[in-house]
C-alpha cells in the first residue's frame, strides 16, 4: 500500500488519524508480510507497545486488520484492504512456513464460505495452510 496517505485511509473507516494511528498503519501496509507484536516493535521505536497495541485493537474493532492465528506463539496483523467499515471484504487465506516462521498472504485465492447451523454466528475466520515457503523449499 505505498504511496497511500494514511491519515485519509483512517478517516474513511471511522479511525481518527493520531499520529500513533498512522504510525502503526503504515508500519503494517509497508510490511511484505503480516507482522507480531514483536516485529512491529522492533520496526516503530516512537511509541511503547501499549500504543501500538491499543491502535491493533481499535483496528481490529473497525476492520481495518486481519488478526492472523498461524499456530505461532502468538498473531500476526496485517492491514487490510477492505473497503467496508462493517465487515471484512478482503478475507483470504494464508500460508505460514513451518521452516522460517514466515506467514504469507494468498490473496489470489477467495476464502469458502462455510455454511453454519442455524443459531450460529460467525465472529471471524482464520483459514491457515501449513508448509514450507518457496525460499525455504529451494534451500
Amino acid at each position: 500500500m505505498n504511496g497511500i496517505n494514511y491519515g485519509d485511509f483512517l478517516e474513511k473507516h471511522g479511525v481518527k488519524a493520531t499520529a500513533n494511528r498512522i504510525v502503526v498503519a503504515k508500519a503494517l501496509g509497508d510490511a511484505a508480510q503480516p507482522l507480531s507484536m514483536s516485529e512491529l516493535e522492533a520496526k516503530i521505536l516512537t511509541i511503547d507497545k501499549s500504543g501500538i497495541f491499543r491502535a491493533l485493537m481499535l483496528f481490529k474493532e473497525q476492520h481495518l486488520v486481519h488478526v492472523i492465528e498461524d499456530g505461532s506463539s502468538g498473531v500476526k496483523y496485517e492491514l487490510c484492504h477492505s473497503h467496508n467499515r462493517n465487515h471484512d471484504d478482503d478475507a483470504h487465506p494464508h500460508f505460514h512456513c513451518e521452516v522460517c516462521g514466515r506467514t504469507f498472504c494468498i490473496d489470489s485465492v477467495k476464502m469458502p464460505k462455510i455454511e453454519l447451523p442455524e443459531g450460529f454466528v460467525a465472529k471471524s475466520v482464520n483459514h491457515i495452510v501449513k508448509g514450507i515457503c518457496h525460499d525455504c523449499s529451494m534451500k
